[in-house]
C-alpha cells in the first residue's frame, strides 16, 4: 500500500513538472518521468506486456521523438521564456489545487485505492494476449502513438508558420 501510494504521488509531481515546466525539454524529460513511473504500477499490477510497451515506446520512443523535435526548433529568448510561463502559469494555476483538493478528500473519505492484483496468465501465444486479453491495452497504447506524431506534425506546422 506505501509503495503504491509513494508511486502515485511521484507520477503527479512528474505530471505537474511536464505540464509547468518552462523549458520543452524538461517538460519532455518529466512526461518520460511519468511514463517511467506508469510503467512501474503496470507492472506491480501484473500487466507486463502494456508496462513492456509503455516503457519502450512512451518513455523511450515519444521521449527520443520529442527531444529530437525540440532540437530541431528555434530556442525561445529568455523574455519570450518568461512570458510563456507566466502565460501557462495563469492557465494552469488551478491544477495543483485540484489535486490536494481530491487527496484530501480520499482521505477524509478513506477511500480504499488499493487494488488487489490479478494473477499473471501463462499464455504462450502472444497473439492470443495482445489481441484477446489485453485488447484495452493494445488501443491505449495506438492512441498514445498517435497522439505523439499529431504532436510533432502540430509542432512543425507551427514551425513552418513562423517562417523558419
Amino acid at each position: 500500500m506505501t509503495i503504491d501510494l509513494i508511486l502515485l504521488v511521484m507520477m503527479t509531481i512528474a505530471a505537474l513538472w511536464a505540464v509547468m515546466a518552462r523549458s520543452l525539454l524538461k517538460a519532455a524529460i518529466a512526461l518520460a518521468v511519468t511514463s517511467a513511473v506508469v510503467t512501474i504500477i503496470m507492472f506491480r499490477l501484473a500487466s507486463p506486456l502494456a508496462a513492456v510497451f509503455e516503457l519502450s515506446v512512451c518513455t523511450g520512443l515519444i521521449t527520443a521523438i520529442f527531444v529530437s523535435a525540440i532540437s530541431l526548433t528555434r530556442p525561445l529568448t529568455h523574455a519570450q521564456t518568461i512570458a510563456m510561463s507566466k502565460n501557462k502559469f495563469r492557465r494552469y494555476w488551478y491544477l495543483p489545487v485540484i489535486m490536494v483538493i481530491a487527496a484530501a478528500a480520499l482521505f477524509l473519505l478513506k477511500i480504499k485505492v488499493d487494488v488487489p492484483l490479478p494473477q499473471v496468465l501463462a499464455i504462450d501465444d502472444v497473439r492470443n494476449i495482445m489481441w484477446n486479453l489485453r485488447q484495452l491495452d493494445m488501443y491505449g497504447q495506438i492512441v498514445l502513438i498517435l497522439a505523439g506524431s499529431f504532436g510533432i506534425v502540430i509542432l512543425f506546422r507551427e514551425s513552418d508558420k513562423d517562417g523558419s
